[in-house]
């Protein structure tokens, strides 16, 4: 990044740190060198996070460093158990199943957004979010309660074989269909198996 740019940057971000002191950042540098920044969640996964929201209300962030840099990890807590437990008991799915999705898919990032779009906690496709109401597909409760609801019809259409609505929530209905059974994808197989494994870890730890 040259000077102009550091400036830039700079100007930018004290320009948004002032209108809204406590919102998340999100930033990336487009091919032609210019930097974008934004305190509004996208679907464009260019935007990595650049500053948390510090209400300490829901997520609790801790920052570990690796070979490849520093990257931010997210943990269940009791907010989130109860917004899972909620949905759950509403929807008649196992809590824990929840759980073990949600850990697979966005590792409990509010944020996360896939190379596809998928977004927020259980990873929801924008035609899916809207196929289930969802206004705000990174708010906690709208992400887990369409996630929650679109589980429990892929279970009904499968007669609750957990392995094949797995299989499905990764890869869509229609894949598992048209294969009759877990499609050969080497990402879904080793999904369905991540998934019934913490699956396993959450019932146990109750």
């Amino acid at each position: 990044m040259n000077m102009k740019s550091i400036t830039l940057f700079v100007m930018m971000l004290t320009s948004l740190w002032a209108v809204s002191a406590q919102a998340d950042l999100y930033a990336y540098t487009d091919e032609h060198g210019i930097l974008n920044i934004t305190n509004v969640p996208s679907t464009d996964a260019r935007y990595k996070l650049l500053r948390k929201e510090s209400n300490g209300r829901i997520w609790k962030n801790s920052v570990k460093t690796s070979s490849s840099g520093t990257r931010r990890s997210y943990k269940k807590t009791a907010g989130l158990d109860s917004i899972v437990q909620q949905a759950a008991q509403a929807n008649k799915v196992d809590a824990a199943l929840v759980h073990a999705v949600i850990h697979v898919e966005s590792g409990f990032n509010p944020h996360a957004v896939s190379p596809k779009g998928a977004s927020g906690l259980m990873q929801l496709m924008p035609a899916t979010a809207r196929r289930y109401g969802v206004q705000d597909i990174f708010d906690p409760e709208e992400n887990i309660g369409a996630g929650v609801r679109y589980l429990k019809d892929l279970l009904k259409m499968f007669n609750n074989n957990q392995r094949l609505a797995l299989a499905a929530y990764n890869a869509g209905e229609n894949s598992v269909l048209r294969f009759g059974g877990i499609p050969p994808y080497p990402e879904t197989t080793q999904y369905v198996t991540k998934v019934l494994s913490m699956h396993t870890r959450y019932r146990k730890s109750g």
